[in-house]
């Protein structure tokens, strides 16, 4: 099963982990400092929600599609890459608390895309490959309209 995913920059995570707990009737399925996802079975969804700056909005931090396997998002990243876009990829990466493979794409108004495999749990919040390499500080609070159109911002897993 694939589902879609939401990542969301708060500026209050425990208020808004009881928000989205009551919206969909679940509880999250990680918890860590500064971060919590939510595995919703109906509507499929990983809701993802980082923990941003006191008193700033809530905004969308990057979207993305889990998928079950390695072979998924490789074949995603040849899909991607047949249709004539940009992506950048990130194997075996450490980020947000999980150990995953990746692409990363960007849509027409620069909003990051990932289609994503979670290979196991992590102790570490972490940060993406790309981002090391790129100096992107996503899963540190840069926005993810800051970071550079080959790397995604990586913090929704």
């Amino acid at each position: 099963m694939s589902r879609a995913q939401l990542a969301l920059r708060v500026s209050d995570l425990e208020a808004s982990i009881t928000f989205y707990s009551k919206l969909f009737g679940a509880e999250p399925a990680k918890r860590r400092e500064g971060y919590a996802n939510f595995a919703i079975a109906e509507p499929p969804l990983k809701l993802v929600l980082i923990e941003g700056e006191p008193g700033q909005e809530t905004r969308m931090d990057h979207l993305g599609v889990e998928v079950e396997t390695v072979d998924q998002v490789n074949a995603a990243t040849g899909r991607l890459k047949d249709a004539g876009l940009a992506t950048f990829e990130e194997n075996d990466t450490s980020c947000c608390y999980a150990l995953q493979d990746k692409v990363w794409v960007h849509g027409p108004g620069r909003e990051p895309w990932e289609v994503y495999v979670v290979k196991a749990d992590a102790d570490a919040l972490g940060k993406s490959a790309g981002a090391h390499a790129t100096g992107d500080g996503c899963c540190t609070g840069q926005a993810a309209e800051e970071a550079p159109a080959a790397a995604g911002c990586a913090c929704g897993r």
